[in-house]
């Protein structure tokens, strides 16, 4: 790994009086966010970078906690000076998004109403919504224009959304191992997950909180099934095959193959810091998420709002994301004359390649950065 990491980060709370009228129709009357910034902000404002997180992510992206040292930021890799989201020229920003269980206002906020976490009254969100959001607080950061909007999956569909909701607030989108929307064996993954949250006895409606209960073996399931399609077949191969734990088959349910082991460790430790409402909201937003359905599913009419040049980027093993969802999006921007690159990578890390440190894959980013003009 090139370059250096950013060191000690310290996490920052904005407050929003303004009511944010939801895609829904329901209106939060307001709402916090928290983010953390990395390098600094030139005298022209035109450096800024947002950075969006996929569906477990968080604001931390880089760096780490002075109390907390073995909290590394999910995208620490490629973060810092020297790297490609270089700190020396980017001022970089992340954030939680709204409905997150990491500071931002969601569903185990307290609901100014009631003196009670909002639980599952806490209304749907939808990607749009966030972007209006984030816009608040670009807002709030004197931006405004992004040099670049940019994220990975769920994250990517973001920065997507950015180019066609703001087109004048963004110079460049970056979009990695994502989709102009969800095809319906996605949905379908994301149904079954849900399930899981939502017919574990202790999920009380969505209103565990009162109850002094979460249900974790739900969302223990449904990350097991998320994490089994961020993998590739090969990887999952190649790490655990059909080892046995013990070495021979022990004739019961208990675990016995490696593989088995990983993902209740995966699921154990996912549902010991996640939120389940969080999770319902943030699989939701996926589900809704086709910006094309705004023009009756003409993609290349969509795309046409876009203003900014664009960088899409897949991978090979990505067989929840597939390369072919990326060139749907790439052929939508040069119908229109967009100035667009895009790169397929040749890695064995299925959709979660995108969180890996990779030389080629970094150097393609890199080399993308290092030719906007600031």
């Amino acid at each position: 790994m090139s370059g250096q990491s950013v060191g000690i980060v310290t996490a920052q709370h904005a407050h929003f009086d303004q009511p944010l009228h939801l895609r829904s129709g329901s209106v939060l009357p307001a709402y916090d966010l928290t983010y953390e910034t990395y390098g600094a902000l030139n005298a022209a404002k035109s450096n800024a970078i947002l950075v969006c997180h996929a569906l477990s992510g968080h604001h931390h992206l880089a760096g780490r906690y002075a109390d907390q040292p073995d909290n590394i930021g999910w995208w620490d890799n490629i973060v810092g000076p020297g790297r490609p989201l270089d700190t020396d020229r980017f001022f970089i920003v992340c954030l939680n998004n709204l409905g997150g269980c990491h500071g931002s206002t969601g569903p185990s906020s307290i609901n100014p109403a009631t003196g009670k976490p909002w639980g599952a009254d806490f209304p749907i969100v939808a990607v749009n919504d966030w972007v209006h959001a984030q816009a608040k607080l670009a807002d709030l950061l004197g931006i405004d224009t992004w040099a670049a909007v940019m994220g990975g999956s769920l994250g990517g569909m973001q920065a997507l959304r950015w180019s066609i909701t703001f087109p004048e607030r963004v110079r460049n989108a970056i979009v990695i191992a994502a989709a102009p929307k969800l095809s319906a064996q996605n949905i379908a993954f994301n149904d079954v997950a849900r399930q899981a949250i939502l017919t574990d006895p202790d999920f009380h409606g969505g209103y565990y909180y009162e109850h002094n209960t979460r249900p974790l073996r739900g969302l223990r399931l449904a990350r097991m099934l998320g994490h089994i399609t961020y993998l590739s077949d090969d990887q999952m191969g190649e790490k655990f095959g059909r080892e046995l734990r013990n070495g021979s088959f022990s004739f019961d349910f208990d675990v016995e193959f490696q593989v088995e082991s990983y993902l209740r460790y995966q699921g154990d430790k996912f549902a010991g810091y996640f939120d389940a409402n969080t999770y319902l909201l943030m699989t939701k937003a996926l589900d809704y998420f086709d910006p094309s359905r705004e023009d009756d599913g003409n993609l290349t009419a969509t795309m046409g709002r876009t203003q900014a040049n664009f960088l899409i980027v897949s991978f090979t093993t990505d067989w929840r994301f597939t390369p072919a969802r990326s060139k749907e999006i790439v052929a939508a921007l040069l119908a229109n004359g967009r100035n667009v690159s895009y790169a397929e990578i040749d890695l064995n890390f299925g959709h979660d390649s995108f969180l890996m440190a990779d030389p080629h894959y970094h150097g393609v980013v890199d080399a993308y950065l290092r030719n906007i003009k600031l």
